[in-house]
């Protein structure tokens, strides 16, 4: 199985607002870079959109290191969160809506087709990849005037 390193991160222009995603996938030396943005749209997301676009181009079946300054992704994964959502009828634990279950819906498809690492990373700290993808995402919702 494949190993790939995969950086994303999403941006919004307010919150609702212009939104844009940025991701970068490295594999043995490879590095692709990919974005892409919505006129209207939440950080969130961006944020989940930009996994799920990476996660997308993939292939086949890889073993992935995912980097993300997103807790609402890294957490809603790594803890389990969503999977309960989904179980749940998409209603977190205390019984309200959880937001963008189509887009959780999908990732977790995703989860489940790839073996996922996941790293939490502190964002607008320096980290090379993730200061590119945010540079990709903002250049994407700054495309909507």
């Amino acid at each position: 199985m494949k190993t790939v390193n995969v950086y994303t991160d999403g941006a919004c222009r307010g919150n609702p607002g212009r939104g844009g995603w940025g991701a970068i996938l490295e594999y043995k030396g490879k590095r692709r870079e990919m974005s892409g943005g919505e006129r209207e749209t939440t950080n969130n997301r961006m944020e989940l959109t930009a996994v799920i676009e990476a996660l997308s181009a993939l292939k086949e079946p890889c073993e992935v290191n995912l980097y993300s300054d997103s807790k609402y992704v890294i957490d809603g994964l790594s803890k389990g969160w969503a999977k309960s959502w989904k179980k749940n009828g998409w209603k977190k634990s205390d019984k309200s809506p959880a937001l963008n279950p189509e887009l959780w819906e999908k990732l977790l498809m995703l989860a489940d087709y790839h073996k996922l690492n996941y790293n939490w990373i502190k964002g607008h700290d320096g980290h090379p990849e993730n200061e590119r993808c945010d540079t990709l995402a903002t250049t994407q919702a700054d495309k909507f005037v």
